[in-house]
């Protein structure tokens, strides 16, 4: 029996056992805001996306690695089915039944007993939209709502209006690739262009950096390819990466490349815009805001301040300061004045202090490490270069974070 109407409710998740039945793509993309809503999220997959497994990894989830069995679900609250296997799917599904547990089915909807809205969020607000499983007519009216409340746009005209308007946008047949930076973490702080591109996609190609709570709001067709870059782990090749770009999008399907940050930005991005180009893919590049800039920000530290310093640096810690292969001049570096920003350096935080304070850099410079910038898990170390690297393994600060190293890094305690 399937109800013509459903019941719109919110749920309270906060410590609540929440199974997960898939590993997939398709649960990534709703395991965002079950974290948000604070749930006690069990995965239960014999392989998962390499997003899930650092979500696993970080201690946001836990992972039951085998197969679904009978009586994974005893003493959950919620449920979702998203395998890529409808009989498994049917299995869990039956068994949230028997045991009174309202669960969601990613492949078929209908035989689910609960469905996911397009849901939206905005200074407090949150809300669902259902439109009888016509996924891209309610993500269109959320999108639309969206729009007025952040154009201060609340009134029936103004709202029809722009749902007006992004529904003839979403009907429009984009070419190519759009190369979007995803910024530095909040989904709030996607571009406007950013989000309303990313809307109209068929194809999704995700980094483990970018924001993913967008994923949650793009329609059940879409399709999302999982480019996660894991520190010291797997990773899809870049080659990969731009084959899939150009493939997808010589059938005629609208990509979209999501990445953290700004795409140029220590982001490898213009390798795919050469590689598209070379392959006459056509490329729209959609800047966002570097996450070298905006965490530290976040975090109440200025890169620059007047009558302190009047030039920052950003560095890539991607590589030891001793390799062969390094393009940084350490030792200038080092005699430097102003603020460095280093990205992706917690691993080698200790090499690197010592590098600066060997040519020249002082011991009791301050420095702030800011891990999760922009997130609701940021956190703030602040300390010295000569005590950094053992303070930050004694706070198990732990990838992804923004370093900064000057003067200005001891400002922000004056406001917190």
């Amino acid at each position: 029996m399937h109800a013509e109407q459903h019941y719109l409710a919110g749920l309270d998740l906060a410590g609540r056992r929440v199974v997960v039945v898939g590993g997939g793509v398709v649960a990534q993309r709703r395991l965002p805001r079950l974290q948000s809503a604070g749930a006690a999220i069990e995965v239960v997959a014999p392989a998962v996306s390499a997003a899930v497994q650092a979500m696993a990894e970080a201690g946001e989830l836990t992972w039951t690695r085998r197969a679904y069995a009978e009586g994974d679900l005893a003493g959950a609250w919620y449920v979702i089915a998203c395998t890529s296997d409808a009989a498994v799917n049917a299995a869990v599904g039956a068994e949230a039944e028997r045991q009174r547990v309202f669960c969601v089915r990613a492949d078929l909807a209908a035989d689910g007993s609960a469905v996911t809205p397009a849901v939206g969020s905005y200074e407090g607000l949150v809300f669902g939209v259902l439109a009888g499983g016509a996924y891209r007519r309610s993500a269109g009216v959320r999108d639309a709502v969206l729009a007025a409340l952040r154009d201060g746009r609340v009134d029936d005209q103004g709202a029809a209006a722009a749902t007006a308007e992004v529904a003839s946008a979403g009907d429009e047949t984009l070419p190519g690739v759009a190369l979007i930076g995803g910024g530095p973490g909040d989904p709030e702080l996607i571009t406007v262009r950013g989000r309303r591109l990313l809307s109209r996609a068929d194809v999704v190609v995700v980094d483990r950096l970018a924001p993913r709570e967008l994923l949650d709001e793009l329609p059940p067709e879409v399709e999302v390819i999982d480019a996660a870059k894991i520190p010291y782990g797997r990773a899809a090749s870049q080659d990969v990466i731009n084959t899939t770009l150009i493939e997808h999008a010589r059938a005629g399907r609208f990509v979209v490349r999501l990445k953290g940050g700004d795409p140029y930005v220590f982001g490898r991005g213009f390798e795919e815009v050469l590689a598209c180009a070379q392959a006459g893919v056509p490329v729209t590049v959609v800047p966002g805001i570097t996450s070298a800039f905006a965490v530290p920000a976040i975090a109440d530290v200025p890169v620059t301040h007047r009558g302190v310093t009047h030039e920052v640096v950003v560095v890539s810690g991607h590589v030891a300061p001793d390799d062969p292969s390094s393009l940084v001049d350490w030792a200038a570096l080092g005699r430097l004045r102003g603020t460095i920003v280093l990205m992706m350096g917690v691993e080698r935080l200790s090499q690197f202090a010592e590098v600066l304070q060997r040519h020249g850099r002082g011991a009791d410079t301050p420095v702030a490490v800011v891990q999760d910038g922009t997130r609701r898990t940021q956190h703030t170390l602040r300390s010295t270069l000569a005590k950094v690297a053992a303070d930050a393994a004694a706070a198990d600060i732990k990838p992804p974070a923004v370093i900064v190293i000057g003067a200005v890094a001891a400002l922000g305690e004056s406001v917190t």
